[in-house]
């Protein structure tokens, strides 16, 4: 897909504007750092607020209410509320959140392989900072 482009090869501009407003349409709906984690979260089963909470670590109560708000509008999720007392509501992964299985699934493979090359790259440093230390130590000895 992102190849480098062959200077003969024409560009459909049409094509290339769909798909680009294809991916923004899909950035807007799942765009911040916590829709995706409240829907894994929820692939386990359905949480109350506070479980909620728990599972998706680090993120605030008014951000967590704003985030499920623009899911339930998006059809991802489901509010249901419980007549009980104390009144209570658990949120539920609606049938349409599985639409989006393959596309976290193609996040997680891209995340464990960015982070592979990271690691391997802060090895490649530290080995290069060691040598190049080994170096200067060696030439200190000389003079």
């Amino acid at each position: 897909m992102f190849k480098t482009r062959d200077p003969n090869l024409k560009v459909d501009p049409v094509a290339c504007t769909s798909a680009l407003a294809s991916v923004q349409d899909a950035l807007y709906v799942l765009s911040g750092k916590w829709k995706i984690p409240i829907i894994i979260a929820l692939s386990e089963g359905n949480k109350r607020f506070g479980e909620l909470q728990r599972a998706v670590t680090g993120i605030a109560p008014k951000v967590l209410s704003s985030e499920l708000k623009m899911l339930e509008l998006n059809g991802f999720v489901v509010r249901r509320v419980y007549d009980t007392i104390p009144v209570s509501v658990e949120y539920e992964l609606l049938e349409y959140s599985n639409t989006l299985t393959s596309v976290i699934d193609a996040l997680k493979k891209w995340g464990d392989q960015h982070r592979k090359k990271l690691q391997s790259e802060a090895r490649k440093t530290r080995a290069d900072a060691r040598s190049l230390k080994q170096e200067v130590e060696a030439l200190k000895s000389e003079v």
